[in-house]
């Protein structure tokens, strides 16, 4: 089964909210890790990664943080995915002719191939610009379906965390309507 690992993961939650941010924005890792709930050791670790290979630049000292190295048309989930964790084979079959036995015999072999081919097609054109419009779209639509269903750019914990404070400063939305 292919599984994407945590840092990966991690990582393209972390590019797609900066995607998402205005052009030329830098980000703080704070605003990164409330946005993607990510801890924030591991996503610091994580952009260093990214920075060293060409997808962040980073900014230290006051006013410091993150910003898209390269336009978000150029960078793709493929990329992204196989910098942080190597190449993608659906099958052992596929790492090289003659890696496995039977890859001239074997009547799934063909399959195998057509698969990984259409599916690393797809993460090919999928990119920082394309994921970051889709999630503006869904959260402009959680926004007027769900006014609570914040997850990209305000995180499940912040807005959790909002909300705890408002019941502590007065109460819930009924108590406002009734002491009107």
């Amino acid at each position: 089964m292919f599984r994407l690992s945590k840092g990966a993961e991690y990582a393209i939650r972390g590019l797609v909210y900066m995607a998402m941010q205005p052009e030329g924005k830098v980000s703080y890792i704070e605003e990164i890790v409330k946005a993607t709930d990510v801890p924030q050791p591991y996503l610091a670790k994580l952009f260093q990664t990214l920075a060293k290979k060409g997808f962040v630049r980073s900014y230290r000292g006051p006013g410091g943080g993150f910003l898209l190295a390269r336009p978000t048309s150029d960078i793709t989930l493929l990329e992204i995915i196989e910098t942080m964790e190597g190449k993608i084979f659906l099958n052992d079959c596929l790492i090289h002719k003659g890696f496995c036995d039977r890859d001239e015999i074997c009547p799934v072999h063909e399959i195998w191939k057509e698969a990984e081919a259409r599916f690393l097609d797809v993460l090919k054109h999928s990119t920082l610009y394309k994921l970051a419009e889709a999630g503006r779209v869904k959260e402009k639509k959680a926004g007027t379906a769900r006014p609570s269903a914040k997850h990209s750019v305000i995180s499940r914990t912040a807005y959790r965390a909002s909300e705890q404070s408002r019941i502590r400063r007065g109460g819930t939305h009924a108590k406002r309507r009734g002491s009107g």
